[in-house]
């Protein structure tokens, strides 16, 4: 991360910084699909989401400094899921590390702010760092969910460009003069520039798939931000993109782009986790110098 200086920075954007600075850009996804589950020889219940999300943070703790539960894995099964859940990000908190609640949520801007408060209220059982958010309705209701994170020194990462093909239509329509993805980014980057004062790296992210065709998309990756623009950057490992490609992906986005992945770690099982961890930080560390 040499080409980075974060300084100490404010609110989610000075943690952040902290976190790449001290162990690179590996986010460990938590996601105990069924056929994980089985393969740890857990049950598929929430004491077996629990126990797998339990494993993996200890596992990630001190390795990486970032985690994303899939929050539907644990959604599936009901109330025990979400106490489950619970439980996960407190022992991840506890653990150090910073923690995305992987659940995607969007609606108009009142319905958003008791999602927000759900998920980025300082106490609330749900209690993430960040949070991902849709935009469907629009970049401006998220305003008040934005401030609310921001405030709170929190963050939310923005869905702009998805890497599941039904996407690419939708995402590359065009909102006058600019593709759906691009006025996105530009809505986000807007809201930290008004907030610069914060610190280097925005509190506000955007997510953008590693296997996305950026140019069909009208992504500009090669211009930097200011403050710096965080990305969550899932499709790396099981969906193809390489840890050594993030510099050539994601331009002068790369110092600031958090390399997602779930699958192609916690396939090592329980006991090859923490192994297959400190692999992959280091192969990203030596990828971005």
């Amino acid at each position: 991360m040499s080409d980075a200086t974060f300084g100490m920075g404010f609110g989610f954007g000075g943690v952040l910084g902290s976190a790449l600075e001290a162990f690179g850009p590996l986010c460990v996804g938590i996601d105990p699909h069924d056929f994980l589950l089985e393969e740890w020889g857990l049950p598929s219940s929430a004491a077996g989401v629990r126990e797998f999300g339990l494993r993996a943070v200890d596992a990630a703790a001190g390795r990486a400094g970032i985690v994303k539960p899939q929050v539907a894995f644990f959604e599936r099964f009901g109330s025990a899921g979400y106490a489950a859940l619970e439980e996960v990000l407190r022992a991840a908190r506890t653990a150090g590390l910073i923690t995305i609640a992987d659940a995607k949520r969007g609606d108009i801007d009142t319905s958003l702010a008791g999602y927000t408060e759900a998920w980025l209220t300082p106490g609330s059982p749900l209690e993430a760092d960040a949070v991902t958010i849709n935009p469907f309705q629009g970049v401006g209701s998220l305003e008040s969910a934005m401030e609310y994170a921001a405030d709170n020194g929190k963050g939310i990462f923005v869905l702009a460009a998805t890497s599941n093909p039904e996407a690419a239509g939708l995402q590359s329509a065009r909102v006058a003069s600019v593709t759906v993805s691009r006025a996105i980014i530009d809505g986000v980057s807007a809201f930290n520039a008004g907030r610069a004062g914060e610190g280097p790296i925005g509190s506000i992210g955007v997510v953008l798939g590693a296997t996305v065709d950026f140019t069909a998309l009208g992504v500009d990756v090669h211009t930097p931000h200011s403050p710096a623009l965080p990305v969550l950057a899932p499709g790396f490992g099981h969906q193809g993109a390489k840890a050594t490609d993030v510099r050539r992906l994601f331009g002068a986005l790369a110092p600031f782009t958090l390399v997602s992945e779930s699958r192609s770690l916690l396939q090592a099982g329980p006991r090859g986790l923490a192994t297959a961890i400190d692999a992959r930080a280091a192969e990203l560390r030596a990828a971005l110098g």
